[in-house]
């Protein structure tokens, strides 16, 4: 077995997420959820929709962080691995925390690839986001725009449900679930949701959140006002739909939910201690040569220019405080082996344009 900080070594027994990055399959061997952590009554996961394959969204999110390659090159410590599978089993909240670039965001995608878990829900954050934009979206003005172009004139005739009134179209064409609504159908085994930088939101969010992530359910209002059958609506994945029964959604298996956060504020007690807390650290030298090297393959050409960066890196960050991201070095080092690490005006391109500190004016 590793110390904190390098590789990962010999997987132990309750490991689901082996940090390797080679997919397979260790997901079915989840456990059952704990009692207090169980959502409605038992069922086969087989009666359950599996998630879509990852490639059917490779169109949408090539140019995310999460793409199979940065996916699969990511390097997991040990205490990351442990914590990732705390998680899963206890089916609660990973918290991240850590400076930007660190990696917090990608440690998701990773373990959705390793596990086949499907396209990651991604859900960023800003100040203005709200527990509604997480859940579903209902588009009631385009609803009723399309009842009227229908009819050839008012859909209502001014009156809702008075003499005359046109049926609206069916509403699922018109309400989509958002990245937390689709994580909490109910899946045959869990789907990662990344709710990324929730230090940006709101001061209400963590404490709106908290009733979901206790009851892996909620009811959409537009939905349970007509009646007990099932409604088919879109989702936060490309291209698909999910029915609704009474108008509430319902999980069977908690999702992973990971919550990055760049450390910039304080979170309620009552989240924390619903959530598994991890504090990512900056890559020390092994771990960042394999993460290069993993990306950018072996670079015979440029290993000492390799070796001068990434010691470089480090001493900044360790020496200046300076807030540097792997993946400006990632770019440092590409930009190196395409020529500009051959000239004195290239070498301090390098290092005073692609790794200028992001805490620098």
């Amino acid at each position: 077995m590793t110390t904190n900080g390098e590789a990962v070594g010999m997987a132990e027994d309750w490991w689901i997420y082996t940090g390797t990055g080679v997919p397979h399959s260790r997901i079915s061997e989840l456990p059952a959820a704990p009692a207090w952590r169980t959502f409605g009554a038992p069922s086969d996961p087989a009666l359950h929709p599996a998630p879509p394959p990852a490639e059917r969204s490779a169109d949408r999110t090539a140019r995310r962080l999460g793409r199979v390659q940065q996916a699969a090159a990511y390097q997991a410590d040990e205490r990351e691995v442990q914590l990732v599978n705390l998680a899963l089993h206890l089916r609660r909240p990973l918290l991240i925390t850590g400076k930007p670039g660190v990696g917090k965001s990608t440690l998701a995608y990773a373990v959705a690839h390793e596990l086949g878990l499907g396209p990651v829900l991604r859900w960023p954050i800003s100040s203005r986001s709200t527990l509604r934009d997480g859940l579903y979206a209902y588009d009631a003005i385009g609803r009723l725009h399309d009842a009227g172009i229908r009819g050839g004139g008012t859909p209502y005739n001014g009156a809702v449900g008075g003499p005359g009134a046109r049926e609206a179209p069916a509403i699922g064409r018109y309400l989509r679930l958002g990245p937390l609504g689709t994580a909490l159908l109910p899946w045959s085994c869990p789907r990662v949701l990344l709710i990324d930088e929730i230090d940006k939101s709101d001061i209400d969010l963590p404490n709106d959140l908290l009733n979901v992530f206790e009851e892996g359910e909620f009811d959409i209002p537009e939905l349970s006002r007509l009646g007990p059958g099932d409604q088919e609506v879109m989702t936060a994945d490309a291209e698909r739909t999910a029915v609704v029964p009474g108008g509430v959604v319902r999980c069977a298996e908690f999702p992973l939910v990971v919550l990055t956060s760049n450390a910039e504020r304080e979170f309620p007690t009552a989240f924390l201690r619903r959530c598994v807390r991890l504090d990512i650290q900056p890559s020390d030298e092994k771990r960042l040569a394999a993460m290069v090297a993993a990306h950018l393959g072996g670079g015979v050409k440029t290993e000492a220019a390799r070796a001068v960066l990434i010691s470089d890196f480090l001493r900044r960050q360790r020496e200046n405080g300076a807030e540097l991201a792997n993946d400006q070095l990632l770019n440092a080092l590409l930009m190196a082996e395409r020529g500009l690490w051959d000239s004195e005006l290239g070498r301090s391109v390098i290092r005073d344009v692609l790794l200028r500190p992001l805490n620098e004016g």
